[in-house]
């Protein structure tokens, strides 16, 4: 589940991802900046951050920063700020969100930071020929975010007392009708809810608690041989090996090994 915006805290870049860059808007990126300009490890890294803000934001970075330039862009919906990142190197950085229009814009990492209402604009906007007229690749992605379910009935009957469209709508549901001539396709959108994934937890265990360890020793069923004492009367060819000791030979001229054999 989400936090609740008064108990989130702030985002920096140390904290910044790809996906809660969503969260966020222009006057956030430049607050995160400010807050950072004295942060050296970041102006070292900063290729990697701008990498990140450029998920969810267009950065523009303006090489002359006359008051004509700047009012170009802010007309256009951007912030524009300069960036000091060193005392002999500043930046004029023009900042805007990215918008959310097209079927096309959908990602894994905005879909689950968009409304319900908001999919469906965006929905209507892209269709003709209904939810079977997206792309596989598509479908994933609101799927990921959304419950997704549909139903095609004809006009006369898609809003009838007690139907589905009447229930879906009881239940939270959005909703977008696709007509299809005297047939509707009705397209119901809910936004899922966010689980948090469970984190492994390692409990303490007392010494008393730790169990014997008990893996070379015998089962209870194991046939355990007890030594045997053998003597010579005992020993006879089948149990009988001839064993050769080869002396160490320390010439390298000499002959075959062969002849330091020895039988005992």
């Amino acid at each position: 589940m989400k936090e609740s915006n008064k108990t989130k805290k702030p985002l920096t870049f140390r904290t910044l991802t790809k996906k809660n860059v969503w969260d966020i808007q222009e006057n956030d990126i430049l607050r995160m900046w400010e807050s950072a300009e004295k942060d050296v490890e970041i102006k070292e890294n900063i290729l990697h951050y701008l990498n990140i803000i450029r998920t969810a934001f267009v950065v523009e970075e303006l090489k002359d920063d006359n008051t004509l330039l700047k009012s170009k862009y802010e007309k256009l919906g951007y912030k524009v700020a300069q960036m000091n990142i060193t005392e002999s190197s500043k930046l004029m950085w023009a900042i805007k969100k990215r918008s959310i229009s097209r079927v096309s814009d959908l990602t894994y990492e905005n879909i689950q930071h968009i409304s319900a209402a908001k999919l469906v604009e965006v929905l209507e906007r892209n269709f003709g020929g209904g939810w079977d007229s997206l792309s596989q690749s598509i479908k994933v992605i609101i799927e990921s975010g959304f419950d997704i379910s549909t139903t095609t009935l004809p006009q006369t009957r898609l809003h009838k007392p007690g139907g589905m469209y009447e229930k879906k709508v009881a239940d939270g549901y959005d909703v977008l009708e696709v007509p299809k001539g005297t047939w509707v396709e009705a397209i119901f959108v809910k936004l899922k809810p966010q689980q948090e994934k469970p984190r492994l937890t390692l409990q303490s265990k007392d010494e008393d608690d730790i169990p014997e360890d008990t893996y070379n020793l015998p089962d209870e069923d194991d046939d355990i041989m007890e030594p045997t004492d053998f003597s010579d009367e005992d020993i006879t060819e089948e149990n009988y090996r001839t064993t050769f000791h080869i002396d160490d030979d320390t010439d390298e001229e000499s002959g075959d090994l062969g002849e330091y054999v020895t039988e005992d």
